[in-house]
């Protein structure tokens, strides 16, 4: 499985570590990603997501 929010769509991201003379090395940010089961009242079952932090956040809101 990819690192990738099911609900949001976020995903990893490209950033530089820059050092104090300024060398620029690549590194990867990757997305807080949490597995939780949710209750679907439409399948009226649970579901196992792949859902980021700021997600489930989103989704506590809403409720």
């Amino acid at each position: 499985m990819s690192k990738v929010c099911e609900i949001t769509g976020k995903k990893t991201n490209n950033g530089y570590n820059i050092s104090h003379s300024h060398v620029r090395t690549k590194k990867r940010q990757n997305v807080n990603l949490q597995n939780r089961k949710m209750w679907s009242y439409s399948r009226n079952c649970w579901i196992k997501v792949k859902i980021s932090t700021k997600g489930l956040k989103s989704l506590h809101r809403m409720l």
